[in-house]
């Protein structure tokens, strides 16, 4: 166990990583907090630390959960989404009526024109056209 704390230290002087105690001085990758052994391990490379390396630092953590409403309200508005945007004077191919909305979107690839949705302001119905 000694021979490991010494080759820790010499690597942890040698390392690019060695300046966080948070991440392995060896390949990088973020260290388990401590548990009841008096040493971390690394899981990708099984690089042990001591234990007294990460004594007086505090450990904070936050888990942040979205409110529902606000993910409800974000449904409704792509839902109400296709009829937002310039009413053209185009006939309806179902309900043979004026006003469509429209929206344009580069579905194909970049040296080729852009897809023009039409949605009828009557009956939702939608039409794509190919420019």
């Amino acid at each position: 166990m000694v021979g490991r704390i010494v080759t820790y230290a010499l690597n942890r002087q040698m390392s690019c990583f060695g300046c966080d105690p948070n991440f392995c001085p060896e390949c990088g990758n973020v260290l388990p907090l401590p548990v009841i052994q008096d040493t971390v391990c690394c899981p990708r490379c099984s690089f042990c630390i001591p234990v007294a390396e990460f004594s007086g630092q505090v450990i904070c953590s936050t888990v942040v959960f979205n409110p529902v409403e606000q993910s409800t309200v974000a449904l409704e508005e792509e839902e109400d989404s296709d009829l937002k945007g310039p009413v053209i004077d185009r006939r309806c191919s179902r309900c043979n009526k004026e006003g469509m909305v429209y929206h344009t979107r580069q579905m194909r690839s970049a040296d080729e024109g852009q897809t023009v949705f039409f949605t009828c302001i009557h009956c939702r119905y939608q039409e794509k056209e190919d420019s």
